[in-house]
């Protein structure tokens, strides 16, 4: 059973870094498929941030790619979003998926990240 958990702060300031990571059960992140960040901000549809690859590669959305980074720690079978210099709008729910060319088939459960003084 593959298993995805999102874990990282609540809470983040303004202009500060916000840092997420994903660990994975059940599936190595090396062994195929891409691994992805999505969001979901209050009254907006779903929104992909990016992905890194079982090889490592990474592809980013291109309204998000200055500010975003993914990378990896095989040895822990994680992987992990950082977004600089947030604001309020990017304040939303964060999931990690298993990405299968944009058909996302095992989920985490989604944390919630308020940017807020």
């Amino acid at each position: 059973q593959v298993q995805l958990q999102e874990s990282g702060p609540g809470l983040v300031k303004p202009s500060q870094t916000l840092s997420l990571t994903c660990t994975v059960s059940g599936y190595s992140i090396t062994t195929n498929y891409g691994w992805s960040w999505l969001r979901q901000t209050p009254g907006k549809r779903l929104e992909w941030m990016g992905v890194i690859g079982y090889d490592g590669s990474t592809f980013y959305s291109p309204s998000l790619e200055s500010r975003t980074s993914i990378s990896r720690d095989t040895s822990k079978n994680q992987f992990s979003l950082q977004l600089s210099s947030v604001t309020p709008e990017d304040t939303a729910v964060y999931f990690c998926v298993r990405d299968r060319g944009h058909e996302y088939d095992y989920w985490g459960q989604g944390t919630q990240v308020t940017v807020s003084a």
